[in-house]
């Protein structure tokens, strides 16, 4: 099997189990669009029943999309409409005890999309403020991040 295919399947069952203790109903259609963001600066914040959750700076909560390979995005169209990737034209720096490392990709759109140890970062345009974590375990394949 392949090392990707494995990290893929071993996150993916990992935040599954998580997000057993959130049960969400979510429509394809409706809520805000929400465009792509930038980011200065990278946090965490502890969600109840998930743990600690990688953040924007505004405390937006950020996702992983299982179906990407590491340093690939796949979400484009309408896909990135739900989905926004997370760009900057800077790298940040994780928070001081956050573990993990930053880098970004290139998405064939010419954006520069943040990534978090190797895997693209989204946000969900169903998630209203700070805190919310709408996204998470949609499809089976949308999960929050755990640093």
């Amino acid at each position: 099997m392949h090392p990707h295919a494995r990290y893929r399947i071993f996150v993916a069952r990992s935040l599954a189990i998580l997000g057993a203790f959130l049960a969400l109903a979510l429509s394809v259609h409706g809520g805000p669009v929400v465009q792509a963001q930038s980011a200065d600066t990278i946090g965490s914040r502890i969600t109840p029943g998930l743990g600690t959750t990688l953040t924007d700076r505004t405390g937006r909560t950020l996702y992983m999309f299982t179906k990407d390979a590491r340093g690939f995005s796949t979400c484009y169209d309408q896909c990135a409409v739900a989905w926004p990737p997370l760009t900057s034209e800077s790298e940040p720096a994780l928070p001081a005890g956050l573990p993990g490392v930053m880098g970004s990709t290139q998405r064939t759109d010419g954006a520069t999309q943040l990534t978090y140890n190797g895997m693209p970062l989204y946000y969900c345009a169903k998630d209203q403020k700070p805190g919310d974590t709408m996204g998470q375990n949609v499809g089976g394949v949308w999960f929050i991040v755990n640093p």
